[in-house]
């Protein structure tokens, strides 16, 4: 561990206040500590921003968005591709950090940080490419055109759950588009946005850029409140729940800001008389076990058509007892720890809360006897319209559900408040495309014969309902970042008005 850290250039206590590679540390602000999941050790600390750091950083991103915005678009896509090849350098040791604070096993840790470098590659192309459209004017010798700029100051604040990735999904398009980029992450995964800062700002350190990197750190909500509410804070984009983020929305909202939400997620896979079980239950598996099923895409829900209950459950039950259990680190394990004891007792709460409703634990939600954040990944036989199933509860947990026909699988599909994922295992063409067209998932995401997580950068990621409706990463997720500037230009020498009014003195 202590080499991993020396490598990514961490210590024992950390700065967590960055303008760009310059670190601050009011040593009069407390200490988060980065608790390792898998035994319960402390890792290492990182010292909070104060208040006076706080506005610091406010005020040098505001200067630093004076010049960096001024910088053309291709030379900002130039700096990102900079980055990418920095975190190509410390893929593996920044992945193997992602494991130690976060407990995902070693794969998903380094597959996170590729997920960084595809999105880097992806905002290099995308600096040359902001396009605004042009439109006929429907008067003589007048051309109209729209064009996009920077908002300013880009706050993210990202959840434990993918504690580097979220951040370059912002930072990087945010940053092509002309803003700067502050971040918060979460407490639990401090330390992974330190070592995030260290390495993206050492790679711009010699290129004669304005900062456009910031970083910030609380273990309290005071000072993510004074960053939800400041107005300085052009567009805030959050991930979490969707209790926390209805409370972001509304007080961004409050002060005609700019909101980007991604929340919960409450995702179904549809299992369908037509189904190849051998690619329905592997991706089952993954969607549900994945990071501990601590993923906002985590398969919560299988609808099986009833010809195929009993075969679909006995498949599941099977592959679970196949899940080694253990050290993230170790690359025979597939499920490491939850992120920490409060996630524990959750699952073990929704297990008896399926048995109060009536249903069935046919395997899993014991605690393990052993140091770290461990349990066993739940299945149940449950009823869509339980609370419980209604609920977002953020581990393993598994319900299984039958359904006679289509439309009821869809109807149930969509019959939860969240909207993010969703995915049909069918052989049949036509019920792909009913589950694809207008009155099919209401998701954000819709997938056939592929699970409900796992998104590839290039397309726009994000929900509907409750998870809050904002795009991020690929497609034309850019546009968040920009505001959108109408222009009409009269070259000519009178000046007719539009609608053909007539206006004469």
């Amino acid at each position: 561990m202590n080499d991993l850290l020396r490598q990514l250039g961490l210590g024992a206590i950390n700065p967590g206040t960055w303008c760009g590679n310059e670190a601050t540390e009011d040593k009069t602000a407390g200490l988060i500590d980065s608790i390792n999941p898998t035994t319960g050790e402390v890792i290492a600390s990182v010292r909070n921003t104060s208040k006076a750091e706080y506005e610091r950083v406010i005020a040098r991103a505001e200067a630093s968005f004076a010049a960096w915005s001024r910088i053309p678009a291709p030379v900002r896509g130039n700096a990102v591709r900079l980055i990418g090849n920095a975190l190509r350098e410390h893929r593996d040791a920044l992945g193997a950090l992602v494991t130690l604070e976060n407990g995902k096993i070693r794969s998903e840790g380094v597959g996170e940080v590729q997920e960084m470098i595809d999105i880097a590659d992806f905002a290099v192309g995308q600096s040359r490419m902001l396009y605004g459209n042009t439109m006929h004017s429907e008067r003589p010798q007048h051309r109209m055109y729209e064009q996009w700029h920077p908002l300013g100051l880009v706050g993210t604040i990202t959840a434990f759950n993918f504690p580097v990735a979220v951040w370059a999904w912002n930072a990087c398009i945010a940053a092509i588009c002309g803003n700067v980029n502050i971040w918060k992450p979460s407490p639990k995964t401090a330390l992974c946005g330190v070592a995030v800062q260290k390495i993206v700002n050492a790679a711009l350190a010699n290129e004669n850029l304005p900062d456009a990197f910031f970083l910030i750190n609380d273990d309290s909500n005071e000072l993510a409140e004074m960053f939800v509410d400041d107005p300085r804070i052009r567009l805030l984009s959050f991930t979490g729940s969707c209790a926390v983020g209805r409370q972001v929305g509304t007080r961004v909202a409050a002060r005609m800001g700019r909101v980007l939400l991604e929340l919960g997620g409450n995702n179904a896979i549809i299992v369908d008389e037509f189904a190849n079980l051998d690619l329905a239950i592997p991706a089952i598996v993954f969607g549900s076990v994945g990071t501990a099923g601590q993923r906002c895409t985590t398969t919560r829900r299988v609808l099986i058509h009833q010809s195929r209950f009993a075969e679909v459950r006995n498949a599941l039950v099977r592959a679970y007892g196949q899940i080694r259990i253990g050290d993230p680190l170790d690359s025979r394990t597939l499920m490491g720890p939850l992120i920490d004891p409060a996630s524990v007792s959750r699952v073990e709460a929704a297990c008896d809360a399926v048995r109060a409703s009536g249903g069935e634990i046919i395997c899993g939600g014991e605690r393990l006897d052993r140091p770290g954040n461990f349990i066993t990944p739940a299945i149940a036989v449950a009823k869509n319209d339980w609370d419980i199933v209604q609920s977002e509860t953020f581990g393993p947990i598994l319900y299984l559900i039958p359904f006679d026909t289509l439309d009821d699988a869809i109807a149930m599909q969509n019959a939860v408040v969240q909207g993010l994922s969703s995915a049909i295992f069918t052989d049949r063409l036509q019920n792909a495309e009913r589950f694809l067209s207008a009155t099919g998932s209401d998701c954000g995401i819709a997938n056939v014969n592929i699970g409900t997580s796992g998104a590839e950068i290039g397309g726009a990621f994000g929900g509907e309902k409750e998870t809050g409706g904002g795009r991020e990463a690929g497609s034309d997720a850019w546009k968040a970042y920009m505001r959108r500037q109408t222009t009409t230009i009269n070259w000519g020498t009178d000046l007719p008005l539009a609608q053909g009014v007539n206006f004469t003195l």
